[in-house]
């Protein structure tokens, strides 16, 4: 530490580094355990710099950025398509990763603020403003709540079923605070009480694991229910270049109906991925109306992703489709990507030149109706690509529903970690809502998760096929379905009350 504090540029790398292995935590690796070193050191090294303000906020910015630029590379990847986007890509791969960490950064600077000492307190306060921070960089300016910390968990199930009760944000909190504790074994504390802090510890993990199997083995108990007709979660493995190269959209639609292997006699849904024919608008689809009208028969319902032209607006749509086309359910696209589907300050930046990532100048427009879609006797939530990521932004009428669709195009984020991290965020809005999760992507991962997050089959990025599901279990109506967000409301207000009982007593 001596050496780090005479020099601050070794110092910088260091908590770049750390902020970097924290990434490792993440999916696909899900190393959950290098947080129990990075997050305590982090922390050792803000109680030796709490006096300098300047310090404190830049040190959380460089763990941030490191923890971001290691894994949000993968943004640059959509930049790789077009010549025009090309000279963007060490501005996005830098400037993305360093917006982010002042997140981090005023976090640590609000920590700073509160005087913290070498005690169990500071673990609560830096607890308390990491989840804070957090929380705000998932809604402000449209909201980005991608790779919180709480999803080094993903491949755990047992412990991540809380999430039912506390919901993302919350659990998050949680989960920070976990990672936090091992700094207290460093701390000038009674051996004792180093003692009941792991008992406590150990006595709160393992009752959540044995609770989340408990739930897990009463859901494994309850009784299949039948649909009454086949959904078929089509993945295909179209290369997204191939939607620059002008390629004819029959030969596209030809592959789809290979990969779907529709038998005219069996009643089936088959659901397609979001973007399979972007280089088109759905009247440009009518076109080839022969082909859908020859292969699918009327017991057959089709959903894609889709464009749509409407009152001189364009939609990013999921619509539900008869075997001639005619749309039987549709919805609009709510939430969309910034400067992927629509330019920030458009006629400014169209001035400049620039234009939204995806084909065309002109944005996309948003809705902000979300009903569920009735197929037969089942209702279905429709989410396009990362409206999926929004944790109690689900279900925003409050009816009814059975599935929760995800329908994405996953080529943009190339070959790299970024479909898993995707993917990943499926898991915990199954187990939030209670609900069975049905993703179709392509040149991502398809698959369908039950009520509890369990992954009963899925289509790797490499691979193309289709997944078939007859049947499906429900789950109990859960707590935070209902609660949603202001969970992690009762929660800050218990730390809150919490830091300020403890500074009044000087404790």
């Amino acid at each position: 530490m001596t050496l780090l504090y005479k020099n601050k540029i070794l110092l910088y790398i260091f908590i770049f580094l750390i902020g970097s292995l924290s990434s490792f935590a993440l999916p696909p690796y899900n190393l959950f355990y290098v947080n129990f070193f990075s997050y305590p050191v982090l922390l050792w090294v803000l109680l030796f710099y709490s006096k300098d303000k300047i310090i404190s906020f830049n040190l959380g910015c460089i763990f941030g950025f490191g923890y971001f630029i290691s894994n949000l590379y993968w943004i640059t990847n959509s930049l790789t398509f077009e010549d025009i986007f090309k000279p963007l890509i060490p501005f996005a791969l830098i400037l993305i990763p360093l917006f982010l960490g002042l997140f981090y950064g005023f976090s640590t600077l609000a920590f700073s603020l509160l005087n913290p000492k070498k005690n169990l307190l500071s673990i609560l306060m830096l607890a308390t403003s990491l989840s804070v921070s957090e929380y705000i960089r998932s809604f402000l300016f449209g909201g980005f709540p991608w790779n919180l910390i709480a999803f080094s968990f993903t491949d755990y199930l047992e412990f991540i079923q809380l999430l039912s009760i506390t919901g993302t944000y919350a659990f998050n909190s949680l989960i920070i605070l976990l990672f936090l504790l091992p700094i207290s074994l460093f701390f000038r504390l009674k051996k004792n009480i180093k003692g009941i802090i792991c008992i406590i510890s150990l006595l709160v993990i393992f009752s959540n694991y044995f609770w989340g199997k408990s739930s897990l083995k009463k859901y494994e108990l309850k009784p299949k229910i039948d649909l009454d007709f086949t959904i078929k979660i089509i993945s295909p493995k179209i290369n997204i270049n191939r939607y620059f190269q002008n390629e004819s959209p029959s030969q596209f639609i030809s592959e789809l109906i290979n990969i779907s292997e529709p038998d005219i006699s069996s009643e089936t849904v088959f659901i397609l991925p979001e973007g399979i024919l972007s280089s088109i608008y759905f009247e440009d689809l009518k076109k080839f109306k022969t082909l859908f009208s020859n292969n699918f028969s009327k017991k057959h319902k089709i959903i894609l992703g889709m464009n749509i032209y409407e009152d001189q607006n364009i939609y990013n749509s999921l619509l539900v489709l008869d075997n001639n086309l005619n749309i039987l359910e549709r919805y609009y696209k709510n939430k969309l990507v910034p400067f992927g589907e629509f330019l920030p300050l458009e006629k400014i930046l169209l001035k400049l030149g620039f234009k939204k990532i995806t084909q065309g100048y002109q944005s996309f427009s948003a809705d902000n109706r979300r009903d569920p879609i009735r197929l037969n006797n089942i209702n279905i939530i429709p989410l396009i690509c990362y409206e999926i990521i929004y944790s109690g932004k689900i279900n925003k009428s409050k009816k009814n529903y059975e599935f929760i669709l995800n329908i994405s195009e996953d080529g943009w984020f190339g070959n790299s970690i970024g479909p898993y991290q995707h993917y990943s965020h499926s898991i915990f809005r199954s187990i939030e809502e209670g609900k069975s999760v049905i993703r179709s992507s392509n040149n991502g991962i398809s698959a369908y998760i039950n009520a509890k997050g369990q992954v009963i089959e899925k289509i790797l990025t490499t691979d193309k096929g289709f997944i078939e599901l007859n049947s499906f279990k429900k789950s109990d109506k859960t707590i935070f379905s209902s609660q949603g967000n202001k969970i992690f409301f009762y929660f800050l207000s218990i730390y809150i009350s919490l830091i300020f009982f403890f500074k009044k007593r000087g404790n």
